[in-house]
Order: C-alpha cells, then structure tokens, then sequence
C-alpha cells in the first residue's frame, strides 16, 4: 500500500452522531495500519490549504441545514480536494414524498462529485439504484463488529424490552411499544420498554408523544438519554430482549451494536435482514413482520437463551478488516 494514495479522512465535528463516531473508528483503523495521521476535521477542508483527496463519510442532515446546503458544500469541498465518499441513510420512499425528492437531488449531486462511492451494505446500493440513481457507481464495504469478546457471565436481567439507538419515526420504536402492551394484555407476562439512547435532533416532540402514548398503554418506559460505549454496552447485556424493529432499514450500526454486545437481537424481517442473517448466520432472529412481533418477544421472554449469541455465531468482519479493505479500495480509485 502506498500511504500517498491513501486520503485524508474527515471527522465531522458532532461527537454524538453514529456517522461521526463511525468515521473516527474507521479513521484510527486505517492509521494504525499505514502509521500514519490521516484525520483531519471537517472544518479542515474550508481553510486556505486543503488535502489533495479526501474521503468523507456522507448523510445529508450532517453536512448542512438541508439537502441542497448539504449537496451545495460537498460540491465545494469536491472542487479543491478530490473526494471519496461512503454513503449513509440514503434517500427511501420513507422519507416522504417531498423530501425524497430533495435527499435524492443531493445525494444524485454528491455522487457525481466524487471519484467512489462505498456503501455499508448490498441492500443500500440497491435502494440507491431503485430510488436515486439506477447507474450509481458503488463498492460496498460492510459496517465491522468489534471481535471483543464480552464476559462469558450473563448479567441479571432487567426486566425490559430495549430498542438501541437514537429515536425518530420508522425506527421501530413505536412498533415495539404496541408490542409490548399486547403480550401484557394477552399473556401473563409483564415486560418493561428501555430505549437505549436519545431523540435525533428534531424528533424530541415525537419522542414526548411516544412517552405519552406509553403511559396511555401502561406500559412503564425508560429514556436513557445518549449513553457512553461502556454504558450502553453494559446496559444491552442487561435487557431481557433486544429489538430492532426498523421499517426501513440501511444499513443498521444499532444491529451490530447487539451483537458486539453478545446478544442476538430480534428483528424484523426484509432485505437488509435477511443480508444479515446470510453475512453473519447466528446473529439475529427474524420474525416475518412487525405483525408478529409481539409473538416473537414473548416467544424471547420465555427462552431468554435465544437471545444470546452462541459460539458458532458468524460475526466478522471486525474493523481491521474493513480498514485493509477501504485501503485495497483507495489504491484502485481512479483519482
């Protein structure tokens, strides 16, 4: 590998969104294989001197107040550094009529800014093709798990259904809710709901009505707030079941934040899912749609052993592999 070839690697500055923190992960992988100090901030790329390549790592709500800001600024970016880019959250019908078309306007412009694309997932590269841009160049890149093995103690359960990651609509939370209110109406279990971490910025009003909406169902819901690597781990390995319950899935960090943590999340079926399962056998549990959900976290309730990794779980590629992988990446790059 020639380090010359390799770009600097962006860090945008808000420490608490998961494209950050994934960036940085990536970033300190790839130094400690070349040896070399590759990142530099985002706000690196606005001064006087700026790096020959670059590679950033791409949502548009991260790089600008909308998607037309956000587009306006790789652009700019793209016209004194050459750039290489890993897509995230790309544009889905999901994100409704208007704003599907605005996401996809940018992320068709950031495209065509850079030298390469990478996605974390087949599935994202086919959603580009549906919905954004039906030739889009793309290499896909899995997200890593951390091979680390957790203590082979499993902790006292605390009780609670838990959803991972940061709320808004269609993350599934509110699925997971209704689910857990039918098994107590139903069953003669009685399980709480622990969302693990905080509203995405603008989503705090609907986090307010969720709550609402819980304690109308008498479902008793605890909000951690953003938590700590440490924390957050600790506090996955103590949930009774852990629940993914996305509508519309990309590619999925708080999946692969379960499994790091030992446990096999439920989740519910579709094409990222079942990517997964067929990636790393072992390391979730699908139900065929949010229909049985309910069903299917009873069914983990009573056999908390199914939620729990089992030693013939697949869960590579860790980060080094995915770091010698952007590195082979980079050195075929047309730049």
């Amino acid at each position: 590998m020639i380090v010359a070839r390799v770009p600097a690697l962006i860090v945008t500055p808000d420490a608490q969104h998961g494209v950050t923190q994934y960036s940085s992960v990536v970033a300190s992988a790839v130094e400690r294989l070349t040896g070399a100090s590759l990142r530099l901030s985002s706000s690196a790329l606005l001064g006087a001197s700026v790096p020959a390549r670059s590679h950033l790592h791409f949502t548009d709500r991260l790089w600008g107040t909308s998607p037309e800001d956000a587009a306006d600024r790789i652009e700019a970016i793209a016209a004194r550094s050459s750039i290489t880019v890993t897509f995230h959250d790309v544009p889905q019908a999901s994100d409704g009529s208007v704003n599907f078309a605005r996401r996809s306007d940018c992320y068709r412009r950031v495209l065509a800014a850079s030298h390469g694309v990478v996605f974390n997932s087949v599935h994202e590269v086919d959603v580009l093709r549906d919905f954004t841009d039906p030739t889009g160049r793309a290499h896909v890149i899995p997200l890593p798990i951390d091979t680390e093995v957790p203590p082979a103690e499993r902790p006292e359960s605390d009780g609670n259904v838990a959803v991972l990651g940061f709320y808004y609509p269609g993350k599934g939370h509110l699925e997971v809710l209704r689910a857990v209110a039918r098994i107590a109406d139903t069953t003669e279990l009685r399980p709480g709901l622990t969302f693990l971490g905080r509203p995405s910025a603008g989503h705090e009003r609907d986090l307010e009505q969720l709550a609402g909406l819980a304690h109308d169902l008498g479902v008793t819901l605890d909000v951690t707030g953003y938590l700590e690597d440490a924390e957050l781990t600790s506090r996955a390995r103590r949930a009774s079941v852990g629940v993914a319950a996305h509508q519309h899935f990309s590619a999925s960090g708080s999946i692969n934040s379960w499994i790091a943590a030992g446990r096999r999340p439920l989740v519910v079926d579709g094409r990222y899912v079942r990517e997964i399962a067929e990636r790393r056998p072992g390391t979730v549990s699908v139900v065929d749609g949010t229909r049985d959900l309910a069903a299917g976290i009873a069914d983990a309730l009573r056999n908390p052993g199914s939620t729990w990794l089992h030693d013939d779980a697949v869960i590579g590629p860790n980060v080094s592999d995915v770091a010698s992988a952007y590195l082979a990446w980079w050195d075929a790059v047309e730049w």
